[in-house]
């Protein structure tokens, strides 16, 4: 009720501080104590009246600046035929008490105002603007916020360095080893003699990313690490991520199936996206979350549309395209192309194939002169089409080994 009184109320100030009315309190009050009096008494009154628009009350007509003057309203209708509006209408109990606080409330400050701040250009409000107590809460707010020491449960995220393996890592690995087993037996029928450590190791541990620690840089550095899940002691989960220069990339997610009721891929997935955001506040150029390749028609992969705002990648001119736009496109054909320029092309084609560096015979060259040797046709289209879709850039960084 408080809330629907403080809009009533403002209310009722905005319109007579935009027309200006000059109100006499007291005639104001008397008016509407009479009107409160008459409402408990039964008029036996029926003979016709004429209704005046009241001079006291309102000194000029609304909205002209002109004085305002006697108007007939209505006569008392025939007995059966109507409301007799020579009566005070009924009002309900709640609209009493509303003008009954507003009049206090004016009679108290009778400049129409609350001492406090008001915005320029516009109307008095009589309540001081209230704390919004229903705002959202960030995203830190939620992962982040503190329980009390006595709370049932503890619950705590390591991020340890997984290649090349860290101390922690080495301690923890056999324990996240059968955290990953039970997880691929149960959600995904694996038999119980796979996955064996070492495909556990080749599959989620080892990295072809070296590990970095520029002074510009996160303070864990770039790489490869294991962000483990601890609640009570145990781990109940473990994402695999990539820390690199402009992103942080979200690998795989592995739990202990019987935590599913937590939905730890969504929280893992939130918890991701609060840490990029952390690094970006030390490396401003680390400013993306990425979750890997998105297919529509998969709905173990369809669910990383649900978190926006998120972009997917033009196949064809490889430029970023808010998903909104692509999802009506991917109802209709499983491949398409983003971008709707048809003009526009990959800005970093191969428009230089000669330049495109090869690795043969334990001796690195560029293309042009690999070509020169070989007389196999087929040779040639096979190295355009990597060409293609490594683009210029990376084929002059990148070795296409040739035997």
């Amino acid at each position: 009720m408080d809330s629907t009184m403080d809009d009533a109320v403002a209310g009722d100030f905005a319109l007579i501080n935009k027309l200006d009315i000059q109100c006499d309190l007291k005639t104001l009050s008397d008016d509407v104590k009479e009107s409160l009096e008459s409402e408990g008494k039964n008029s036996k009154k029926e003979e016709p009246q004429e209704l005046l628009q009241s001079q006291d009350f309102i000194g000029e007509k609304l909205g002209s600046g002109e004085p305002s003057h006697s108007v007939k309203v209505h006569t008392v209708p025939k007995p059966g035929k109507g409301a007799d509006l020579s009566k005070p209408p009924c009002r309900k109990a709640k609209e009493i008490r509303k003008e009954r606080k507003r009049l206090k409330l004016m009679q108290q400050n009778p400049a129409g105002e609350l001492e406090g701040f008001q915005a320029q250009g516009h109307p008095p409000s009589l309540f001081a603007p209230k704390a919004k107590s229903n705002q959202p809460k960030s995203l830190e707010d939620l992962i982040f916020e503190s329980l009390p020491e006595n709370a049932s449960h503890k619950l705590e995220v390591r991020v340890v360095r997984s290649s090349p393996p860290s101390s922690q890592f080495k301690a923890t690995l056999l324990e996240s080893y059968q955290v990953y087993k039970r997880y691929q037996m149960v959600i995904h029928k694996n038999p119980p003699d796979t996955p064996t450590e070492s495909q556990f190791t080749r599959f989620l541990c080892s990295s072809p990313l070296e590990a970095e620690t520029p002074p510009n840089g996160p303070d864990c550095g770039y790489g490869s690490f294991h962000q483990q899940y601890w609640l009570d002691g145990k781990i109940i989960a473990v994402g695999v991520i990539d820390i690199l220069p402009n992103c942080v990339s979200s690998v795989y997610l592995y739990y202990d199936p019987d935590y599913s009721f937590l939905s730890l891929g969504v929280y893992s997935a939130l918890r991701e996206i609060a840490f990029t955001r952390q690094l970006h506040e030390k490396t401003s150029q680390l400013s993306y979350y990425y979750m890997g390749f998105y297919i529509h028609s998969c709905p173990k992969m369809k669910y990383k549309g649900q978190y926006r705002p998120s972009d997917l990648l033009c196949p064809e001119t490889y430029v970023w395209v808010p998903i909104e736009q692509c999802l009506p496109s991917l109802e209709n054909s499983k491949y398409c192309r983003f971008n709707q320029d048809p003009e526009a092309v990959d800005e970093d084609r191969s428009t230089e194939p000669d330049r495109l560096q090869v690795f043969h015979k334990r001796a690195i060259m560029p293309y042009g002169v690999y070509k020169k040797q070989q007389k196999d046709p087929s040779e040639e289209a096979a190295v355009l089409q990597y060409a293609s879709l490594v683009g210029q850039k990376c084929s002059e960084r990148m070795l296409l080994f040739r035997n």
